[in-house]
Formats: structure tokens, sequence, C-alpha cells
């Protein structure tokens, strides 16, 4: 009696001690839903505590970037530096024309670019200068002031007042040496009163210290960093002045050629600099004479467009230029028109609205005199070309799967990479 008794007592504290934990466990703890609620609780408070980190860690970024800003502001001005996509600027780059319409077209803009380098190159008697001066007449037109930097002492003013240009409305400079020259045009383009700056030519800014020496002294590589200290010292304010800056540059036949057979032939005056600097670059070079009878009255020049930060380059415009008058504007219009049959040639006979002329030189004449006429034919050609331009665009984005694509070696020069464009 007294085992049994015993025996029920230790059962009693086993019972309890195997239950005991239990009720612990769901005194302390709750169920197990609560466990989760608790579990999920936590991750959302985690979650939220990271949200608030970031937006703190934002906001100090954005205050340090401010005050950085206005540092900056403070310092060197307002508009030293701005937001990219929120600033107020012109969506089409100011231009003044060069006086040919087909080269106007080719550049993609409708002329030279305000505020840019323009260089123009080519070899003797293609017509740079006229080129140049070209340029300065239109600025005129505009009401602009113009300069013209002589550095070669060769400009004649009554081929300048045969093209159009106000020979007394026009800055003439015939400095002594490079220096010289280019310091004043630094001075009048910080003056922000000058539309269109010429410096006729590169290959003739002599520095002061080949001026110095003796006949045959050596002097390497001092035109180049002549002109590459000048031109860091004009780029900024060029882009400030909106004014165009135009270097009229020479040609020389390169003797030894690193690449062999095929490399570059020729290369400018004044060092690498020039070419980089440059936002465009005009290749000018005579094809051909334009003859009356047997008596040769000018040239027949192509432009190549080797660099154009623009638009897209290397384009080609073809116009004639007229010994003693410049540029023929009227020539080169008849040209693209029957090219485009906006006017239909048969023969020597012309025909366009429903007028027949006899000759080139007639219909040129005609043109000259009736403002009117001409200026109904450039804007039927101006929207053939814009059409036509824009269908090409088209039919390029329509090919663009079906057009295997070649790879033009970089090594040649811009002279080289038309010519193989061409090709």
């Amino acid at each position: 009696m007294r085992a049994m008794t015993r025996f029920l007592r230790n059962m009693s504290s086993l019972r309890r001690s195997l239950f005991a934990p239990e009720v612990c466990r769901v005194g302390v703890l709750g169920s197990s839903s609560q466990l989760c609620n608790f579990s999920s609780k936590g991750r959302r408070k985690s979650n939220s505590d990271a949200s608030d980190s970031n937006e703190e860690i934002m906001s100090e970024k954005d205050l340090a970037l401010k005050q950085a800003l206005d540092q900056i502001t403070s310092s060197f001005g307002k508009g030293s530096i701005m937001w990219l996509g929120r600033t107020v600027s012109p969506k089409n780059v100011p231009v003044v024309s060069t006086g040919s319409f087909a080269l106007d077209v080719a550049l993609g803009i409708g002329g030279l670019p305000k505020g840019r380098v323009v260089e123009i190159f080519g070899p003797e008697a293609s017509g740079k200068t006229t080129l140049a001066l070209h340029v300065i007449a239109e600025a005129q037109k505009e009401g602009g002031y113009c300069v013209f930097v002589d550095a070669e002492h060769a400009l004649d003013s009554s081929l300048a007042e045969a093209i159009g240009v106000n020979t007394e409305n026009v800055l003439l400079s015939q400095p002594d040496c490079g220096e010289q020259a280019l310091s004043l045009v630094d001075t009048l383009i910080r003056s922000g009163s000058v539309d269109v700056v010429v410096v006729d030519s590169v290959a003739a800014l002599v520095p002061r210290g080949e001026l110095d020496g003796e006949m045959g002294d050596a002097h390497m590589a001092m035109q180049a960093r002549l002109m590459s200290q000048a031109l860091r010292k004009l780029s900024h304010s060029l882009s400030l002045s909106q004014t165009i800056l135009i270097f009229v540059n020479q040609v020389r036949s390169k003797l030894s050629t690193f690449g062999g057979f095929g490399g570059p032939t020729e290369v400018t005056c004044g060092g690498n600099a020039l070419k980089f600097y440059a936002s465009v670059r005009l290749n000018i070079r005579r094809t051909g004479f334009v003859k009356k009878g047997e008596e040769i009255i000018g040239s027949q020049v192509l432009v190549k467009i080797v660099k154009n930060k623009l638009a897209p380059p290397f384009k080609n415009a073809e116009f004639e230029i007229e010994f003693g008058k410049g540029i023929s504007r009227e020539g080169e219009i008849i040209d693209l028109a029957t090219k485009h049959k906006l006017v239909t040639k048969s023969g020597a006979f012309y025909s366009f609205n429903e007028k027949k002329i006899h000759g080139k030189e007639a219909f040129k004449k005609l043109l000259a005199e009736n403002e009117s006429e001409r200026e109904e034919l450039v804007m039927k050609l101006r929207e053939k070309l814009i059409n036509e331009e824009s269908r090409k665009e088209r039919q390029t984005d329509i090919l663009d799967g079906n057009t295997s694509e070649e790879i033009i070696s970089t090594d040649a020069n811009d002279e080289e990479a038309v010519t193989a464009v061409e090709a």
C-alpha cells in the first residue's frame, strides 16, 4: 500500500515536470500567430528605418551639392556652372552665310556658326580669301562689324568692294609679327563688339623670335606653339562674344610619310592645334576654269567640308568664282536648279517659268536683274533640297538593317578620309 502511494506521487510529479514548460512558453510568449506578428512588425520597422536613412543621405547630398554650387557661383560669377537641361539656350546655332547657296546647304546649318573657329585651307589661287571676304560681306548686311588681319600684306581693296564689302566699315590690320596679330585679335574678340575676324593667313604669322634671328636659323615648332597658346586663350572669349574667327591657311607638300605609300601628302601650316579647335574646316580647291569663248573669266572650285561639329561632315559644294567679282551666286543657282530638274535644259536653251533663255550668261543676267524670280527659284530649290534630305534619311533608316558597314583606316588625314568616303 505504501509502495503504491509512492508510485502515484512520482507519476504526478513527472506529469507536472512535463507540462510546466509548455505552460510557461504559452504564458510568456503567446501563440505561434503572435510570434509571426512580432517578426513581420520587426521587418517593417527595419525597412522604414532604411528608407529614412536613405532620405537623410540624399538630403545631405543635395545640401552639400547646393553649398558647393553656391560657393562656385560666388567665387567665379553667375553662369560659371549650370544644369545642362535646365538652362535656356537657343536650339539653333546663329550663323552667318558664306555667300554661296550650295555651301550653306552643304554645311547643314545655313552658314558658318557664330562663336566658333573656322579654318579655310587649300592650294594657291583656289579662292580662300575670296570666300572669307564673302563672309564679311554677308555679316555686314546684318549690321555687324568685321576685322581683316592682313598678315600677308596683300589685300586687294577693289576686289573686296566688287564682292560687296563695305570697305569703309571694315577694320584692317597689317601686323609686324604673329604675336602682335594674335594679341589684337584677342583684344577685339574680348570687347564683344565684332562679328567676324579673318586672319589671312596662318602661314604669314611669323613669330618675333624668327624675325629677330638670322636668315637660315632653325626655329623648331615656334609657330605651332604660338598658335596653340593663342587658341587656348581665344576659345573662351569667342563663345562669349559670338564672334566668328576665320583662319585662312596654306598647304605644304609633306615630303616624308611614315605610313609609306597612300599616306598624307599635304599638311597645313601652324601645327595641329587649329585642327582640334576648329568647329568647321573647309578644303577649297580649283577643279577647272570658266571660259567665255577663248577667254578664261573664272574658276570652278570644289569645297570639301572635312570637319563639321554641328552637322554631318564630308559633304561637297561646287560653285564658280569669277575673276574680279567673286562667287557667281546666279551661276550656282542655275546649276543646282538644273541638277534637281527645276530648270529644264535643252542644248544651250534653259526653260524656266514658261520662258526660254538662250545661254547660261543670259540666264545669269536675267536672274541678276529680276530679284523676285531669283528668290522664287531659290525658295523652290531650298524646299526641294530639304525634302530630298528628309527622304534620304528615311531611306537610310529603312536600309540600315541591310547595308553592310565599311571600316576606313584613321591613319590618313582628313583629305584622305574624304577621298576614301567618295570612293
